[in-house]
């Protein structure tokens, strides 16, 4: 199984369009120890053929354009794509804005949770994905899910999808239910452990990710890569900052540092790769040479960047 990672920043990319924090602004520079990236996505295929991405951010197009098994054969029809389906692990805009670039009469299939398919149902700009050629399918949660082509044809990629704690989109927050998560439920984010026909390795993908639970940690037990929300170094980051008034758990993403961060919490599970994703643009790692960057190293952790990838 082939995984290569399309975009490894949170939403807004890094740098971030309108960000002025200094880890954008020497990025915008070509500063050492500094990737730019694009905003979180993966692609995993199994078979030399058929691509699954998983979560279409509104940089596909980048993406598409930077990894040439993405797109069209040279031999191919005039209008052709290896993308077979798309896999979506939560409602959010930079997991599901890019799909109306994908949106050239291509045959691909789209899979999601029930939450997930009925904001897209909800919202008729996606109707610009024609239902007779794009077909949506629901993703059952805690079972084995094949995926398959439009045709309906193997693709040699397995997911099992699994609720992790998180929160509804920004954009569907219920105010008035604050005290009870704005409105989440159960299917709003899940987790991934993506496996192939061809191989018992396992892979698991998750952007998103609140808190590591005990649920959590036995289904990672034995992983052989983990590909795990790397949002914010510390849960108060972007305040510290003085770009937002958000911290981490406010927006649904577990701090990596600390007693109660994803390093200390994973530590006694054991995983082969670990390797952090969707990583804000506040986030000190982002600099490779920093002091955080070094004791995530140290940790035993990657720190993800665009066109990483994994062969398992």
């Amino acid at each position: 199984m082939h995984l290569k990672i399309l975009g490894s920043a949170a939403g807004g990319g890094f740098p971030q369009w309108n960000c002025n924090f200094h880890l954008s602004r020497a990025a915008r520079t070509g500063a050492a120890g500094l990737r730019t990236r694009t905003q979180s996505s993966l692609a995993a295929c199994a078979n030399g053929n058929d691509w699954i991405i998983f979560n279409a951010s509104p940089d596909i197009r980048e993406q598409i354009a930077a990894t040439t098994c993405l797109q069209p054969a040279a031999s191919g029809p005039l209008r052709s794509t290896p993308i077979s389906a798309v896999v979506l692990t939560n409602a959010d805009v930079d997991h599901i804005a890019g799909l109306l670039s994908l949106r050239e009469k291509e045959r691909f299939v789209i899979y999601a949770t029930d939450r997930v398919l009925a904001v897209l149902e909800q919202n008729s700009i996606f109707n610009v994905l024609d239902r007779t050629l794009v077909e949506r399918r629901k993703l059952s949660l805690d079972a084995k899910s094949i995926i398959l082509d439009w045709q309906g044809r193997p693709t040699g990629i397995s997911i099992e999808a699994f609720p992790v704690p998180g929160k509804i989109a920004l954009f569907l927050e219920d105010e008035a239910k604050a005290d009870e998560g704005f409105g989440t439920q159960e299917g709003d984010t899940v987790g991934l452990r993506i496996t192939s026909d061809n191989s018992d390795a396992s892979a698991f993908y998750i952007p998103g990710c609140a808190r590591v639970d005990r649920d959590l940690k036995a289904r990672l037990d034995g992983a052989q890569c983990l590909m795990f929300d790397g949002t914010v170094f510390t849960d108060d980051e972007m305040l510290a900052a003085g770009v937002g008034a958000k911290t981490g758990q406010r927006m649904g993403h577990m701090h990596i540092a600390g007693a109660d961060g994803s390093i200390a919490a994973l530590a006694d599970v054991p995983i082969g790769r670990r390797i952090y994703v969707h990583i804000n643009n506040t986030n000190p790692i982002l600099d490779e040479r920093s002091p955080e960057a070094q004791i995530v190293r140290e940790h035993g952790w990657e720190i993800g960047y665009d066109g990483m990838e994994v062969r398992l």
